[in-house]
């Protein structure tokens, strides 16, 4: 009886790692590409907010151009975290079109800013990813002015 199961057992193995290998073969047409998609081309894929004091403003924008032959659909933006919140442009950018996606930091987090944010569409690369990076820096504040702390005399 053990040799029944042991057998049946290795059978489902072998069946098994058979299907996976051919689940994970790449089909002929995956590999075709649409020579007029839309395609994103940035000014530049880091935004550096440089050194700046908590709570300064925060938004920013990475500014792109359609260099393709059809419009171009952005379906999502997401930030890596909650603190990273973009904003993208709905309508299709037509061929030869720039626009902007805005990025908002919460400036209120001290410390440096390394975040990114993956952009997706119906662009030849269809989800891209941009950085933001920078630093908060605590508020400078101006020393307070001492008074004489001897009570005046009458």
């Amino acid at each position: 009886m053990k040799k029944v199961l042991l057998t049946f057992g290795l059978l489902a193995f072998i069946a098994g790692g058979i299907n996976a290998q051919v689940a994970t073969t790449p089909s002929p047409e995956a590999k075709v590409q649409n020579p007029n998609a839309a395609t994103m081309v940035f000014e530049s894929e880091v935004v550096d907010y440089g050194t700046i004091e908590q709570g300064a403003d925060g938004v920013r924008e990475f500014k792109f151009t359609n260099t393709g032959k059809e419009p171009l659909i952005i379906s999502n933006a997401r930030g890596s975290c909650g603190c990273t919140v973009p904003t993208w442009p709905k309508e299709p950018i037509k061929p030869g079109e720039s626009s902007v996606i805005k990025v908002k930091y919460d400036t209120k987090r001290l410390g440096a800013i390394n975040k990114s944010v993956t952009i997706t569409s119906n662009a030849s690369t269809p989800t891209k990813v941009v950085r933001i990076k920078g630093k908060i820096i605590a508020p400078q504040t101006s020393p307070v002015k001492e008074t004489s702390g001897a009570p005046t005399e009458k």
